[in-house]
């Protein structure tokens, strides 16, 4: 866990920077140019990004991973079976972060690896480690993302000489990956909704005959709603699909 916080830590740095270093905030803080062109930031500057980017890692864990599907599925799961308040926001939150967590492991090891455990070892740059760790996320951000709404971002920014989805920055993965993870979250959260919509459909039909008019068919169909989830191994199910749905 620690280890992904820092992964997630060191990457947020890509986005602040580049904006410390060409603002020149704080005068006491050095930025060096080596001999080899490189750019070589002081302790000091380092410490200072890396507080800095610990306000982004919320952000990135949602926006950035696997956690808006999974969070907007869980919702839709629960709106479905007609429980308003079970599982509560706290306990949904935790599943979706530990499944995140589960899911984007891979993407963290191969961060890990080939970013910052160079860079605590001092045999990679700061800003060779940030491009570096941006491989991994990029990589499992565009297996997600569909080309239609890259290809909107890609026409919205202007960005000219995209000729693979490789070669668009970041600025415009990041908008069209949350869309993609959206539009696929609504789906699956449809394919859910679909059997407990027709559960309620043939109680309210039945209560109809019966001539109980005045009986809510919510209240009637949710001990059966919850009796069919239980039965069909439901959480499995819907935790394997979510994970399964990325590939894995």
């Amino acid at each position: 866990m620690i280890k992904w916080m820092f992964i997630l830590a060191g990457l947020s740095l890509f986005f602040v920077a580049p904006a410390f270093a060409e603002n020149g905030i704080l005068p006491a803080v050095t930025v060096s140019t080596g001999a080899d062109g490189s750019t070589q930031y002081s302790v000091t500057m380092q410490i200072l990004l890396l507080m800095t980017a610990l306000s982004f890692i919320p952000a990135m864990v949602i926006m950035l991973t696997s956690f808006t599907r999974i969070i907007v599925v869980l919702s839709i799961l629960r709106q479905a079976i007609g429980l308003q308040q079970t599982p509560s926001n706290q306990v949904l939150i935790g599943i979706s972060m530990f499944l995140t967590f589960f899911i984007m492991s891979p993407v963290f090891d191969k961060i890990y690896d080939q970013a910052v455990q160079p860079y605590i070892e001092q045999g990679m740059p700061l800003q060779d480690a940030f491009t570096s760790g941006q491989g991994p996320l990029k990589e499992f951000m565009l297996a997600q993302t569909r080309l239609t709404d890259l290809n909107t971002f890609i026409e919205i920014s202007g960005y000219q000489g995209i000729n693979e989805p490789e070669d668009a920055p970041m600025t415009v993965i990041i908008p069209a990956f949350i869309t993609s993870e959206l539009k696929t979250a609504f789906q699956i959260g449809f394919m859910l909704f679909v059997p407990f919509l027709v559960l309620d459909l043939v109680v309210a039909s039945i209560l109809m005959a019966m001539g109980m008019m005045m009986l809510s068919p919510m209240i009637v169909s949710l001990p059966f709603k919850i009796m069919l989830f239980v039965l069909v191994d439901g959480w499995s199910l819907v935790m394997g699909t979510l994970a399964n749905s990325f590939g894995l």
